[in-house]
């Protein structure tokens, strides 16, 4: 499972997924972002992400969306 930030200094979180899904089509990726908009999270779900979660961070929110893609 990886959490991906959306916002990184190098790569963005959507060029990261992309990455990873060209040689893993299965490893779950939640996206990270202080973006709450309802775009924001059709952008991320389009973007090979499984789900999204916006900041601050719902531990349990967190842990729900965790427990569902496993």
């Amino acid at each position: 499972m990886v959490l991906m930030d959306l916002k990184m200094p190098v790569m963005d979180g959507y060029e990261a997924a992309r990455n990873i899904r060209k040689d893993n089509s299965i490893i779950p990726i939640i996206a990270v972002t202080a973006f709450a908009f309802a775009e924001d999270e059709e952008r991320v779900k389009q973007s090979g992400f499984n789900d999204y979660v916006s900041k601050p961070i719902s531990p349990n929110l967190l842990k729900k969306k965790i427990t569902d893609l496993l």
